[in-house]
């Protein structure tokens, strides 16, 4: 077989996106190359892998026994890879790590740094997305190492958790609640709380603590970042549950929003490293989940808890 890593790449690529131009907007190639490179790899197998129609692009029974195949073929060759680095003598090598947006730009930062002083010649290429795709993406190869929300539940998956993250009840200086130090269970019956989009762990989560406290969860304006509703807090627009880390890098110094927690609650979530179990290069990111732990400790200590 004459086939080529970048023409199985382009397959799982149509698959996962059911669409020709998508996943050649996906790729950031022209759909004539990519139609050209999947008439190549179909020739090269003597089996068509796609039906087209009007509704989109659907794969063939072969096409379907083939994809599980493809996807190992590409985890197997990255790993490869990344063990010939290491074998060369070329350093620790690169990387690609998938990160939440809820948590990466407001923990990288404090931990990227550290990281590359205790290894010099790590190289980490950062992306990010939703834990529901960083995990699909982490099982397919598309990742080495991604930093994201339990649960993680994929079993392919080694699992190291990293520390626990309050979420942190923020209110706009004129709110009914504003100038409390804490908030009681009580105070929060019926009131609105923003969230994001349902793509988003933590939106389900803060769903779920809504019904704990018997808050509602306002669906009629769902943000598209922590930004976005910090912006809408400040209008009035409802009240929000912050990850901490996000509040310390952006609302301590806001002339605009308060602060505070509710008694008896218990608002949390919990951060983890995870890579494939075969991984070549596990027992590095088991260092690296070390290293983390103790960066985190020392520089965050005040504002998380380490698992």
């Amino acid at each position: 077989m004459n086939f080529t890593l970048r023409q199985l790449e382009y397959f799982l690529a149509i698959a996962d996106r059911g669409s020709f131009r998508r996943a050649a907007d996906q790729l950031d190639v022209t759909q004539p190359t990519l139609t050209g490179q999947i008439a190549a790899l179909e020739r090269e197998l003597e089996i068509s892998l796609f039906e087209r129609s009007r509704s989109g692009t659907t794969l063939t029974p072969a096409g379907r026994e083939l994809l599980d195949y493809a996807q190992r073929v590409l985890e197997h060759a990255h790993d490869l890879g990344d063990a010939a680095q290491r074998l060369s003598g070329h350093g620790v090598g690169t990387y690609r790590l998938g990160v939440t947006p809820t948590l990466g730009p407001y923990l990288l930062p404090h931990i990227l740094p550290g990281l590359h002083r205790a290894y010099t010649s790590l190289q980490l290429y950062v992306r990010e997305a939703t834990p529901a795709e960083l995990e699909d993406g982490l099982s397919r190869g598309e990742y080495d190492l991604i930093l994201s929300t339990l649960p993680i539940n994929e079993s392919s998956l080694e699992v190291e958790p990293l520390f626990l993250e309050p979420l942190q009840l923020v209110v706009s200086r004129d709110h009914r609640l504003a100038g409390k130090k804490q908030v009681d269970r009580a105070d929060l019956r019926g009131e609105s709380v923003l969230t994001l989009d349902d793509n988003h762990l933590y939106t389900r989560q803060i769903n779920e603590l809504c019904e704990r406290l018997g808050a509602a969860a306002r669906r009629d304006y769902e943000g598209t970042s922590l930004d976005t509703l910090r912006h809408m807090v400040v209008m009035g627009m409802g009240v929000a549950f912050l990850p901490s880390l996000y509040v310390l890098s952006e609302i301590n110094r806001s002339d605009y929003l308060e602060v505070t927690s509710v008694a008896g609650a218990s608002m949390q979530r919990q951060h983890a490293f995870a890579w494939r179990a075969r991984s070549p290069a596990r027992a590095l990111f088991r260092e690296l989940a070390n290293h983390t732990k103790e960066l985190v400790d020392r520089k965050l200590g005040k504002t998380v808890v380490i698992a």
